[in-house]
């Protein structure tokens, strides 16, 4: 399925992210005139109204929604859009595009424009916790409380993300859960517990590398509590996909997971931090969203190469950065 099938309704955040979107309508038209298939343009105005433009939509008949901005804006579009018969697109213009990243979606407009036309249809997994509903991971305990610093960070970015993590590790406790998993008990004192149905946070920060978007399961991540010696391992394995062979990570898939602790606290969704009760209760809902994916999601060679590209950076230039900060 392309665009040139349907009717299509773009959703762009004006604000969101980094770089101009001026260039995107007119980028659609072209697309849409030589496909013939009509096109409609609106901006988000106020946080909400991006699901307002969604709503209003999918009751006019639109059967392709493009969501143009970051993780925020693709969550708002994509929970309004579940279980109908439209079709997600997203042109990623966020600080973290988690979904995006992870559904193998180019960060290149142009590239996901492409994507739009040439692309296939997947269908895909969400999840709900305490009746909110998220596409990517959430989580309580020490990521949580990073992802709201993080959010109040002008500049965003893997460099940012890790500059926060140190900061909140010195003051950070952590705190006992009770998990259950499936209907099994489990007690541990943890520093975070992720639930995972995709394998990253945003910004290739995996912290559940083998999660799959489309298999019915949740991967929960738990970290035990670690050491400032531990941080440099732990970060360098987050963004190259090893983390799940930490000693400190325990990993176990789910389809269903409540978590108990002792208070009301923060818990964030797709990392936006919001507050939640003592007890989360998180289930997947399967093959709940329909979105337009390039056709091959598997890695090509010359995507594993800048992967290793990417590797090495980190390998090499991480621990200078992180002892600059820590000591």
């Amino acid at each position: 399925m392309s665009i040139g099938d349907i009717k299509v309704q773009a959703i762009i955040n004006p604000i969101s992210g980094v770089g101009s979107k001026r260039k995107i309508p007119r980028m659609l038209e072209r697309v849409c005139e030589e496909k013939g298939c009509p096109l409609s343009v609106a901006f988000t105005e106020y946080p909400g109204h991006a699901s307002e433009l969604t709503r209003k939509a999918l009751e006019e008949g639109y059967t392709c929604i493009i969501a143009v901005g970051g993780d925020g804006t693709v969550n708002e579009i994509a929970k309004t859009m579940l279980h109908s018969d439209a079709v997600l697109g997203i042109i990623p213009k966020g600080s973290g595009n988690g979904l995006a990243r992870e559904l193998h979606i180019p960060m290149d407009v142009k590239r996901a424009v492409d994507v739009l036309t040439k692309g296939h249809v997947s269908v895909i997994d969400a999840c709900e916790a305490n009746g909110r509903v998220f596409f990517c991971t959430c989580g309580v305990g020490f990521d949580a409380k990073v992802s709201e610093s993080f959010a109040q960070e002008k500049h965003r970015g893997s460099l940012t993300y890790i500059k926060n993590t140190i900061e909140e590790y010195l003051n950070y406790k952590p705190e006992p859960y009770e998990l259950i998993v499936d209907n099994q008990t489990i007690k541990e004192k943890a520093f975070l517990v992720a639930c995972g149905n995709a394998s990253q946070y945003g910004n290739n920060a995996f912290i559940a590398p083998h999660a799959n978007i489309k298999d019915g399961k949740m991967d929960i991540t738990i970290l035990s509590p670690f050491t400032p010696l531990d941080i440099a391992p732990l970060a360098i394995q987050l963004f190259t996909k090893q983390i799940d062979r930490n000693s400190k990570i325990k990993v176990m898939k789910a389809k269903n997971v409540s978590i108990i602790r002792q208070h009301s606290g923060l818990m964030h969704l797709d990392g936006d931090p919001v507050m939640a009760e003592s007890r989360i209760d998180i289930s997947v809902m399967s093959k709940s969203l329909r979105v337009i994916t390039p056709e091959i999601v598997s890695l090509t060679e010359g995507m594993k190469n800048m992967f290793d590209d990417f590797t090495r950076y980190f390998e090499n230039k991480l621990p200078t950065f992180l002892n600059r900060n820590l000591l």
